[in-house]
């Protein structure tokens, strides 16, 4: 049976915040490993870093929790709000900013409106009273989706597979594969069927936009288990993302901003996140009318023949 992948639940989807006049946000710490032992003196310590003297060291996995793309938060003040948008990745994000409420209001610009925001870059919108003799009232909604629109529009590119030479090269679902390839977030995906810790390379290169690697369970329940799938995207030249998703956990093998090279390792295989089995989900995705689709693609193997990737 094809391995399962949703792309489409994975943290780099569209993320919906419903924030009223005040907010108050921040970016979820990073999880990791956390080590637990007991001293001389029968102390028992918690730490991030192991001991230097020689103890039984137990490693726990911390919790970790999906991060958000952009942040907002007032840098004005109550009656001169100044909603300032933070973008933390290493490439564009595209913000939809509306009032879902509003009762004698202006803004500067004028909502609805689209912002897109460079790598690690920021924008803001102005808030105040249209009337200033009368009450006014407000409530924002933003939509944040990696990307710039309109990228992805130079025909279809080639890419090498995300494996070394060594590696078998089996494909347990490809294009429209009818188990999870079945959306316009999935369609163009394809699954590479690997055991656990197999290594991943760059099918292209391009800036590691974002990464994931701190999760470390699989499972089937959508909405728990999408969210929570280790992965990285890369940012291409042309403004398409490239996604390799279900990586092990802690098989992230670059940081956020670098740039990498085809063929160059950036992780390893995993289960994690909404996934039955392990696998690499492969897509290369674009926003779409403030929307992550997944487009076509052709691909080799390291000797340059052309890989079939359609179905099953």
């Amino acid at each position: 049976m094809p391995t399962r992948s949703r792309p489409h639940a994975l943290p780099q989807l569209p993320f919906l915040l419903l924030i009223a006049a005040v907010l108050l946000a921040g970016q979820p710490a990073t999880a990791q490993s956390v080590y637990v032992w007991t001293d001389e003196n029968g102390i028992q310590h918690l730490s991030d870093r192991r001991p230097s003297a020689e103890y039984e060291v137990i490693e726990q996995r911390a919790v970790a929790k999906p991060k958000d793309p952009v942040t907002m938060r007032n840098v004005g003040t109550e009656r001169e709000p100044d909603y300032r948008f933070d973008n933390h990745l290493h490439g564009p994000v595209t913000v939809a900013v509306v009032f879902a409420k509003a009762e004698n209001v202006v803004s500067d610009p004028p909502l609805p409106t689209l912002l897109e925001i460079p790598a690690r870059g920021h924008r803001s919108v102005l808030i105040g009273p249209l009337e200033r003799r009368l009450g006014w009232k407000y409530r924002i909604e933003m939509q944040a989706v990696p990307g710039s629109m309109g990228a992805g529009k130079d025909g279809v590119p080639l890419y090498r597979v995300p494996l070394r030479a060594d590696t078998p090269i089996r494909i347990g679902q490809g294009f429209g594969g009818s188990f999870s390839h079945d959306a316009p977030g999935s369609y163009y995906a394809v699954d590479f069927s690997l055991p656990v810790g197999t290594p991943v390379v760059a099918a292209r290169g391009g800036v590691v936009m974002d990464t994931a690697r701190n999760f470390h369970r699989a499972g089937t329940d959508e909405d728990r288990d999408g969210p929570r799938a280790n992965y990285v995207r890369i940012l291409h030249d042309d403004g398409t993302m490239a996604v390799y998703a279900h990586l092990d956990y802690g098989g992230v093998a670059v940081r956020d901003g670098q740039r990498v090279r085809a063929g160059q390792l950036i992780g390893r295989s995993g289960n994690t996140g909404y996934s039955t089995g392990p696998h690499l989900h492969f897509s290369v995705q674009v926003n779409h009318e403030m929307q992550l689709v997944t487009i076509p693609f052709r691909m080799t193997d390291t000797k340059g023949r052309p890989l079939d990737l359609d179905g099953p």
